[in-house]
């Protein structure tokens, strides 16, 4: 077993967390981590009100009696989600675990902290994580530019962006962008991290209630088939290539920095419950890690812990120790 301050921190066996992700983070997905030892994570955003997100939690309370957890990221929106109705709902919800994202937090953190909620802020950059250490949070999920989503605009992958985390950082803080094994997991222990962020990797698990071909789509991936695309708009995003992701990088190209939100809307926007529910996987662009060079099968979420802390013990305790005269 590896214990950490992570493991202490949110009360579970694996210092292994499933990330936020739109679409994917339903109670289905997040009970069966928890339940696998690790820590799920609810999508606060994907539900569409506060009231439906209480319903999600009560959900996954009748799925799992381990810990989890609720993911809000922060968005610059014309309509402001309800975010202060959301968080009364995972208040309520008895939910002691949140990992945040985009914009900065600290209007709600004082509330989280009375409510003995630990909060985990996801970070693509030392600078931000030193931000989300001085405003309160509990902790850091630090992003790799390998990652899928947002991996911010600095470029800088984990096997620096780690150590220099642990240069700076006086909370502790998990490696995120690329995780998905056990020798990664060991990896990340030893430049610093006290855990392992997942994304792309729990997709490709049975309990994922995404669609077969968005899976099967995965298995198929190498670590070439990611691209970036909104660089233009400094809004970077890591995706899985198709024929939609082509299209919004020839107007990324024709237009240069004229081009606008709206001239890719249709490749954007409302596009996730066609891919990840009705399975339309050229239907627009959906976040993919480069980690999709490592998923070569679909295991249950049990069976994709159980193997990585079972290698990455191994790793630690026989490979390694060899190496010392």
């Amino acid at each position: 077993m590896i214990k950490t301050k992570i493991t202490e921190m949110f009360g579970i066996k694996h210092p292994i967390i499933q990330g936020g992700m739109h679409y994917v983070g339903f109670a289905e997905m997040a009970s069966a981590v928890s339940n696998a030892g690790g820590l799920g994570i609810i999508t606060g955003l994907t539900q569409k009100t506060p009231e439906d997100l209480a319903k999600e939690i009560a959900r996954c309370h009748e799925m799992t009696d381990k810990p989890f957890g609720v993911n809000l990221t922060f968005l610059p929106m014309f309509n402001q989600p309800d975010y202060p109705g959301y968080i009364q709902a995972i208040i309520e919800g008895g939910v002691k675990a949140v990992e945040t994202a985009g914009r900065n937090p600290q209007a709600y953190i004082e509330t989280l902290k009375a409510a003995d909620i630990k909060v985990i802020h996801k970070c693509t950059s030392v600078r931000h994580a030193l931000k989300a250490q001085d405003i309160g949070c509990d902790a850091a999920s630090v992003d790799g530019f390998e990652c899928g989503g947002h991996p911010g605009e600095d470029d800088i992958p984990n096997m620096i962006l780690l150590p220099r985390a642990a240069e700076e950082l006086a909370i502790p803080f998990v490696a995120s962008g690329g995780m998905g094994n056990g020798k990664q997991l060991a990896a990340a222990l030893a430049l610093g991290a006290e855990g392992v962020n997942l994304g792309t990797r729990f997709i490709a698990t049975k309990e994922a209630p995404v669609h077969q071909n968005v899976k099967d789509a995965l298995v198929a991936a190498s670590e070439l088939d990611t691209t970036l695309i909104m660089r233009s708009l400094r809004n970077t995003e890591r995706v899985l290539k198709n024929d939609a992701v082509t299209s919004i990088q020839q107007k990324e190209k024709a237009l240069g920095d004229n081009i606008k939100i709206e001239d890719i809307l249709d490749e954007v926007a409302g596009v996730y419950p066609k891919i990840m529910t009705e399975g339309k996987m050229e239907e627009g662009a959906w976040s993919c890690g480069m980690v999709a060079g490592l998923i070569h099968d679909i295991p249950s979420c049990q069976e994709l812990i159980d193997g990585m802390v079972s290698e990455a013990e191994e790793i630690i305790n026989s490979r390694l120790a060899k190496f010392i005269a």
